[in-house]
């Protein structure tokens, strides 16, 4: 989590800001109307893809049923104004007196019913939605055509039950589990999920396929070489490394972000990963999840990110996703995620003294 600037806008001066700027960053380049746009180059020839990109969004995975995939200027307009309206009144004081929330949370989003967690002043949702050939988009998902993923598998459902207590990558921070439920992954330190534990990016975030999170940290580094593509991701500093022009790892071999391989069609980047372990499960996938994106730099200052998903064993069908990845001067700052946080050694230590009392003896 990085400053920010505070907003200090009036939300009518900041409507007309948002209007004067709804042609899209991404359609603003020095390029002459008509002609291909001609990316940097690599020694090697091919299309420099380095930089640090800012992934933050409001555009959902999914949009609500029946919705088109691009926004008018006007619904556009109007959601990002009442999003920013929502950050204003979410930045304002909080009241040094005011009352303790009610026992087990008031049950808005956040950890425990928002009983403790993050005060909203360090998120970083996103304020706009993400453009791709000048349209604002709905949903990061284009096909299928409704914007939504398709339907599981039986099989997938029947996993799902089997294994919905499990840690997984893209177990969110704020979905601690109620006070009157069947135990979950929050019960037991060797279930807590493996974003909770820092010991990979929640959401999917540093992929494949890299989404965004919807949270804060949303920066990605691209470093380049002939040989191997470094993608740093700044939430939980996740970095993948893609091998070019090489051939995947036997299947016996199953990485938490997957075997990432890479070659090049025209100016577009084709990444192909397989190779995933069962501890890391994209939205319920299998070890089997494959998963192939396209990098493509369509300005001076943004990328255009595609992803495919396909899992037989997951979904019915393949489908496909695609946002703009938009260059930022922003730094990649570390996440010391528990870094001198002594809060779970304190919680095992209550659970022992507790047993203790309960018992009239010590259990180890």
């Amino acid at each position: 989590m990085r400053s920010r600037i505070a907003l200090w806008v009036g939300l009518p001066a900041l409507a007309g800001l948002l209007l004067s700027t709804v042609i899209p960053a991404v359609a603003q380049t020095s390029n002459e109307p008509g002609k291909k746009y001609s990316p940097p180059r690599m020694p090697d020839g091919h299309p420099d893809l380095q930089g640090t990109y800012d992934l933050a969004t409001i555009t959902p995975v999914e949009r609500a049923q029946g919705t088109p995939l691009v926004l008018t200027k006007e619904q556009a307009l109007k959601q990002e104004t009442q999003r920013a309206a929502q950050r204003e009144r979410a930045d304002a004081p909080i009241d040094a007196n005011r009352a303790a929330p009610p026992k087990g949370g008031d049950g808005s989003v956040g950890a425990a019913g928002n009983v403790g967690g993050y005060n909203y002043g360090w998120l970083d949702p996103g304020s706009t939605f993400t453009v791709v050939n000048g349209e604002k988009r709905a949903s990061l998902i284009i096909d299928p055509a409704d914007g939504r993923v398709p339907p599981m598998t039986d099989e997938a459902r029947k996993r799902a039950r089997a294994f919905n207590a499990r840690p997984t990558s893209d177990a969110q921070e704020s979905n601690d589990p109620g006070l009157e439920r069947a135990p979950g992954a929050y019960d037991d330190p060797e279930r807590r999920p493996l974003g909770e534990r820092c010991m990979l990016g929640f959401g999917s975030t540093s992929g494949p396929p890299a989404l965004p999170d919807y949270f804060y940290n949303n920066l990605h580094q691209i470093v380049q070489t002939p040989d191997s593509i470094l993608i740093l991701t700044e939430m939980v500093h996740d970095a993948r490394t893609v091998r070019m022009n090489a051939q995947h790892l036997p299947k016996n071999f199953r990485l938490w972000l997957g075997d990432s391989v890479g070659h090049w069609e025209g100016d577009t980047l084709v990444v192909d990963t397989t190779n995933f372990t069962d501890k890391t499960r994209f939205r319920g996938s299998t070890e089997d999840l494959h998963v192939i994106e396209r990098f493509t730099r369509v300005d001076d200052k943004s990328l255009l990110y595609q992803f495919t998903i396909d899992d037989p064993a997951t979904w019915t069908k393949p489908w496909t996703g695609e946002y703009t990845w938009p260059a930022t001067k922003q730094h990649i700052y570390e996440y010391a995620c528990h870094e001198a946080n002594y809060a779970l050694t304190d919680i095992l230590k209550g659970a022992r003294l507790r047993e203790k009392e309960q018992t009239g003896r010590a259990t180890k």
